[in-house]
């Protein structure tokens, strides 16, 4: 059997990844440094660290810890250069635990300075004025293990109202990611009581994601490679049970850690997420690398997309925005928001839109089949191929580029032969 194509490696950014459990104390010199690091500080990838901002610069740090014990990260201001800037940091040296790492931020964009400050031990030095986007770089580096494997992109598919076609959306993007884009994705349905990943894809439901929800401490590698369903080369399910005979009550946490340990070993995650808005929901949603919302064409939907958009907005300032895919367009008889006023209010040009297309759609499900699977050349599935290179960043063949490759593949083997 052939193997798959190989591509470079996919998933999230170094810096991405969600910064540890750790103290951070700033001393700031000027009230923009000051809020600067608060934006950062309300960042999903520094939620688990604790942050204190104050005034003071580093005069202020060394009165605070005279006599203290000093947090993991220490990031201190100083408005002074040269000699007078590396004197104020061997007065904090003093005061300072050798574990302490220190961020030193200046004015001054010189680079002697920024040498002897590393020679005497600060982690970093930056150049005011700062970005939150900057700031959480720089700390995720320097709590970042170079040997650590990298970690997968989550992207998480939440429906504005049910019926909106999210989870089916969310199942056709993943199988275009995996087999045209050729990036390992799994599918995580998160639906416990009615998901249907296991139905669409043919196969059956499974405790695969009550298990790991019940005892997440468990869940290596080799539990979840013993949990999750193959399907081909490079997809895999994580299937809900899809039964109402049981309470399914895991707390946020378990599902945080779950998803955390399925990003570990696959570099792209699908979240389908039910349409609902628990705790667990929320928290999942909003640390997903990227968003995607599906909506319709009506009034509910346009009030609830507008509603998560907002919120997912102003909870990630420093993120790229939602994506919002307009799904079921162009139903007979049914009095519909034209997309382009939709757009317009939600503030967003949408990443697909997606027809209204029963037989198409109806027959996948009944055969077990994604749609670019049983009509790889419809409008839609190339709508869904756009959507797919917009989240990823990746470009997949055409249907004709696809055909010349399998026929030269085939010369090529009967030339061999």
């Amino acid at each position: 059997m052939s193997k798959p194509p190989q591509v470079e490696s996919f998933g999230a950014a170094p810096h991405e990844r969600p910064v540890p459990r750790i103290s951070i104390h700033a001393f700031c010199e000027f009230p923009d440094t000051g809020a600067a690091l608060q934006r950062a500080g309300g960042d999903r990838r520094l939620s688990k660290a604790h942050l204190q901002v104050e005034l003071g610069g580093i005069d202020g740090a060394v009165a605070h810890y005279r006599g203290q014990v000093t947090p993991n990260l220490l990031v201190v201001e100083t408005k002074l250069h040269g000699s007078e800037a590396l004197a104020e940091l061997d007065r904090l040296a003093e005061v300072c635990d050798p574990a302490t790492k220190v961020i030193v931020v200046g004015r001054s964009n010189d680079v002697e300075l920024y040498r002897e400050l590393m020679r005497r031990g600060a982690s970093e030095y930056l150049v005011a004025p700062l970005s939150p986007l900057q700031l959480i770089e720089v700390i995720s580096g320097l709590y970042l293990d170079p040997g650590a494997a990298p970690i997968g992109r989550v992207v998480a598919v939440i429906g504005a109202r049910g019926g909106a076609g999210s989870s089916t959306l969310s199942h056709n993007i993943g199988w275009c990611i995996a087999e045209e884009l050729n990036i390992n994705t799994t599918i995580v349905d998160l639906d416990l009581p009615f998901g249907t990943v296991g139905l669409d894809f043919n196969d059956e439901a499974s405790q695969g994601v009550c298990d790991a929800l019940s005892a997440p401490e468990r869940l290596d590698d080799v539990l979840l490679d013993r949990l999750l369903l193959k399907r081909g080369d490079r997809l895999s399910l994580f299937t809900a049970p899809a039964a109402l005979e049981r309470e399914y009550d895991a707390p946020a946490d378990s599902y945080e850690a779950v998803i955390d340990a399925v990003r570990q070993t696959i570099p792209c995650v699908i979240l389908d997420l039910p349409h609902g808005w628990q705790p667990w929901i929320k928290a999942a949603l909003l640390a997903a690398d990227d968003v995607v919302i599906v909506a319709t064409p009506d009034l509910t939907s346009l009030r609830n997309a507008k509603n998560i958009i907002d919120l997912v907005k102003s909870a990630r300032p420093n993120d790229a925005p939602p994506r919002l895919v307009i799904n079921q367009v162009g139903v007979p008889k049914r009095p519909e928001i034209p997309s382009k006023d939709f757009a317009e209010t939600m503030g967003l040009e949408p990443a697909a839109i997606i027809a209204f297309e029963p037989a198409l759609f109806g027959q996948a499900a009944n055969n077990g089949q994604m749609v670019i699977e049983l009509a790889p050349k419809a409008p839609v599935s190339e709508a869904l191929r756009h959507l797919c290179r917009t989240i990823t960043g990746r470009t997949t063949q055409s249907v004709a580029d696809r055909n010349t490759t399998s026929i030269f593949s085939f010369l090529k083997g009967r030339k061999r032969a």
